[in-house]
């Protein structure tokens, strides 16, 4: 069974559920349970171009529309038994004889459901990241460090909230954009690999919505996947972006990233994702990380903060300052931020370290590697304390 082929189908099925009148929580059921009879009668396959077969023999020429049957005849069994005859009539007439899936993609249409105006940000992405990303409710709670229990609390209820809204009308752009940007950090993170299916999304995006913001994003995920392949050694292990080999970096896609931008930023509405794309392009356009233009990166950082006064903006900021004014610069910018935010440990580290003061560097190391997210990071930041600590011990 080819579980990537089922991963990837699922929401454009879902998608199509809904579209045909399912509310989105019965519909979510029906494809879950055409998934579990996929498992059952669908046999291994080395790809998803290998001709399927079900247990009966027959060959399954179209898995999405054999999904979509199948989900959609759950979704009318579930419905004869909870509601009026009147409605269940309607239901059956409107089956849809078998045949090939539409070759139209709902799966957009599906994001826009979960940024529906009467769900909040945080309920939008969440629902999102599970009906449409297929990330587990447990991934999702810790991507919002809250217990599992609160964030399955907060995906039923985003759930109730939409089930009664028809598919055409569409939720806000702004909550669209932080739902795909989110869905490509998890898939650049390596833990479930969703930053393919971001991009093309986002690109069906910029297509459809002419929005500065839109292509911002759009250049802001092409340019740091242009660095994907020089981000890990042939170990694993991470490679900081100083130390990446820049020759490895995709500058098709770097180029497109930075046309995107430029045309955005023409447009004089900078937004959030303008400000990291324009921060990204500079990092992509020094030829050595000695070359990198600190200066102006700050300056993007102070828009950026400006737009968002988000902390983690700060932080960021602080590295920045660091190179371009020097470590005890970015020390001090360090001070005004609350030394509990993710990874604040790591920049103090790393700056502590650029100051000289390699035993403090060695301790706050150890301390990043403690808190790290995912395994990837904790090892490389425990090796930069074994490093600072042998250096010592000589």
């Amino acid at each position: 069974m080819d579980t990537a082929l089922l991963r990837s189908l699922t929401p454009s099925v879902l998608a199509i559920l809904v579209r045909r009148g399912a509310d989105f929580a019965a519909a979510e059921d029906a494809v879950q349970d055409a998934l579990v009879e996929a498992v059952r009668v669908w046999p291994a396959a080395p790809s998803p171009s290998s001709r399927l077969r079900s247990s009966s023999g027959d060959p399954v020429r179209d898995p999405k529309g054999w999904l979509v049957t199948v989900a959609w005849r759950k979704f009318l069994d579930a419905t004869r038994a909870d509601t009026a005859r009147r409605r269940r009539e309607d239901l059956v007439d409107e089956e849809p004889a078998p045949g090939p899936a539409p070759a139209v993609d709902d799966t957009l249409q599906l994001y826009f459901l979960c940024a529906h105006p009467s769900l909040t940000p945080a309920s939008a992405v969440a629902l999102t990241l599970r009906a449409v990303g297929g990330l587990t409710t447990r991934q999702i709670a810790l991507a919002y460090l809250v217990p599992e229990a609160t964030m399955a609390q907060r995906i039923s209820r985003a759930k109730c909230t939409v089930s009664s809204v028809r598919f055409d009308q569409p939720g806000d752009v702004a909550t669209v954009l932080r739902v795909l940007y989110l869905v490509f950090n998890e898939g650049y993170s390596g833990d479930v690999d969703l930053a393919a299916e971001a991009i093309r999304l986002t690109r069906q995006l910029a297509a459809q919505v002419d929005h500065p913001e839109v292509a911002g994003l759009l250049a802001l995920m092409l340019l740091h996947h242009a660095r994907r392949a020089a981000r890990t050694s042939p170990d694993g292990s991470l490679v900081p972006l100083a130390e990446q080999d820049r020759g490895r970096w995709d500058t098709g896609l770097i180029a497109e990233g930075v046309e995107l931008l430029q045309a955005a930023l023409a447009r004089d509405r900078l937004g959030e994702f303008q400000a990291q794309a324009a921060i990204a392009a500079l990092h992509a356009d020094a030829p050595t990380a000695e070359e990198t233009d600190w200066v102006q990166i700050v300056e993007w950082y102070d828009e950026l903060a400006r737009l968002t006064d988000s902390p983690v903006v700060r932080l960021n900021r602080a590295v920045a300052v660091g190179e371009a004014d020097g470590p005890c610069a970015g020390l001090a910018a360090l001070t005004t931020l609350d030394a509990s935010l993710p990874r604040h440990a790591a920049v103090a580290a790393y700056l502590h370290e650029r100051d000289g003061d390699l035993a403090t560097a060695a301790r706050l190391y150890a301390e990043a590697a403690q808190k790290a997210p995912n395994l990837a990071e904790r090892d490389h930041l425990t090796r930069q304390a074994a490093r600072l600590n042998s250096r010592r011990s000589r």
